[in-house]
């Protein structure tokens, strides 16, 4: 590392049972708890989208720390997670796999540390209805 350049490290992002290859991976990485799950303030997360047929992600250059992951399987590709009476009608995920109650998890919940060596997270997509 050169003197006095800031560290920066990777992130590998896995999507296991993701249940069709229809629409986009809406994901949102947030180093901050007030802006997880949604990402609203790019300053303090990142928000990507792929194609659902794509299974992983990976970002260079975050610098360490903590942060937490939260994935949307968009299948109709309107932006955004369709509900029906509350209840999520499209995939959804969070790094560490928390248990879901009502509503999404935690910060701390779903938060994971970033050193220089990187780290890997494998996001369990699930569906309710």
């Amino acid at each position: 590392m050169l003197i006095g350049a800031s560290p920066v490290a990777r992130l590998d992002l896995d999507f296991v049972n993701v249940r069709s290859a229809k629409g986009m991976l809406r994901i949102c990485i947030a180093n901050t708890a007030k802006n997880f799950p949604a990402c609203k303030d790019e300053h303090h997360g990142i928000a990507r989208s792929m194609p659902a047929s794509a299974r992983e992600l990976l970002l260079e250059g975050l610098p360490p720390g903590d942060y937490a992951v939260a994935v949307i399987h968009d299948e109709n590709g309107n932006g955004k997670l369709d509900t029906f009476a509350g209840i999520p009608r499209e995939g959804f995920g969070f790094s560490r796999n928390p248990s879901i109650r009502f509503g999404p998890p935690s910060f701390a919940a779903a938060r994971f540390p970033i050193d220089g060596d990187g780290a890997r997270q494998t996001i369990r997509i699930r569906y309710l209805l």
